[in-house]
């Protein structure tokens, strides 16, 4: 599958306008709103926070959940940073009926993993970023995530 496959990635754009289908753009349009679209921004367009060197993302961002990762014993600065950073896909939304499939997971990782790497290189030009996503076939949907850490 491509991934432009937009159609087999939203199932319901081809069922729009009598059968002849929409494209992703008419189908937000549609269905979406302003509320969601400004949601939808700080997860594709992060805000970050950088705090005693580290770089986090700021809904993540919590001293004492920070200092916990600090006392554990042998975790390096970029491995704390990788676990504060992480963002499950599947955790994006909380609906139960409606599973992601494996395909809408790895495209939202792939695109999120550009999103997020270039928002650190437009805020932190002076530093470097390991942007990671688990791209792997038949893992959990649980499993797919997005990270991030300073490179050392």
């Amino acid at each position: 599958m491509a991934d432009d496959d937009f159609n087999h990635l939203i199932p319901d754009l081809p069922q729009w306008n009598d059968g002849k289908g929409i494209d992703p753009e008419g189908w937000i349009c549609g269905i979406g709103n302003m509320e969601l679209a400004i949601g939808y921004s700080t997860i594709f367009w992060p805000r970050f926070v950088e705090f005693d060197g580290y770089v986090l993302l700021r809904a993540h961002f919590d001293e004492e959940n920070l200092r916990g990762w600090e006392r554990s014993p042998g975790l390096r600065r970029a491995q704390i940073e990788a676990v504060i950073n992480h963002l499950h896909l599947a955790d994006i939304h909380y609906d139960s009926t409606a599973q992601p499939s494996e395909a809408q997971l790895r495209y939202l990782g792939r695109i999120l993993r550009e999103c997020i790497a270039a928002k650190l290189k437009q805020d932190f030009p002076e530093r470097s970023f390991e942007v990671v996503f688990n791209d792997e076939p038949d893992l959990d949907p649980t499993d797919y995530e997005v990270t991030f850490w300073q490179s050392e």
